[in-house]
């Protein structure tokens, strides 16, 4: 299957970047591209991409402001969105996953981590810029203990949380605990659910802040 891709940033050569690196790879084609965010919106609308990768500061509407639109909870027909940013800044981390955002990456991340944003994506798997895990899950840890106690999940549960907290992904998970892909994404959407988070870095902060990371 064809990953179909929107690039929404009003840099024409960041544009021409991206679209080069992913077009490279044999399974994945651009589809269309925005040069502000309203145009992301209404490209969104009309080309039904299975990604989107939009960059924060734009004209018309940001970034986060088009992560709302297209993923958010008042979406009627959610898409997967990366954020992709020069900006690490924590309030735009935070706003992006909570306006339902599958991934936020720093531009200096490199070809490498953009392929494997949109691949996490589409595995259901949320996938962050490494420098920012570490603030997000320092953020987390300074705000206070989690809510739900450390007895919320089972033992089972708890071992798939770590290895989220790790930043594997559900494959990764399988692999280390000898269950197919499938098994370790239920297992993780259980925990979701469980830890009432919106995501794996929700997970991963829970973690962190009962001292249960390996």
């Amino acid at each position: 299957m064809t990953v179909r891709i929107l690039l929404a940033d009003d840099q024409e050569s960041v544009r021409v970047g991206f679209r080069l690196i992913l077009g490279s790879q044999p399974d994945m084609e651009v589809i269309g591209e925005a040069s502000d965010g309203l145009q992301a919106v209404e490209l969104a609308a009309k080309l039904n991409p299975d990604v989107v990768l939009a960059d924060i500061r734009m004209p018309r509407l940001d970034g986060l402001e088009v992560t709302r639109r297209l993923a958010g909870p008042d979406a009627e027909h959610p898409m997967r969105v990366v954020v992709v940013t020069t900006f690490g800044l924590d309030e735009y981390v935070h706003t992006a996953l909570r306006n339902g955002a599958c991934g936020f990456l720093l531009k200096r991340s490199g070809p490498t981590l953009l392929v494997e944003a949109v691949r996490a994506a589409m595995a259901g798997d949320t996938l962050i810029s490494p420098s920012l895990t570490v603030a997000l899950l320092q953020h987390h840890r300074d705000a206070g203990r989690p809510v739900q106690p450390v007895d919320a999940l089972t033992g089972r549960e708890t071992e798939v949380a770590r290895l989220v907290a790790k930043g594997m992904t559900n494959a990764e998970i399988g692999a280390e605990l000898f269950i197919s892909a499938g098994t370790a994404k239920t297992h993780v959407a259980n925990v979701q659910r469980k830890l009432s988070v919106r995501n794996r870095v929700g997970i991963a902060a829970w973690i962190w802040g009962n001292g249960l990371e390996e």
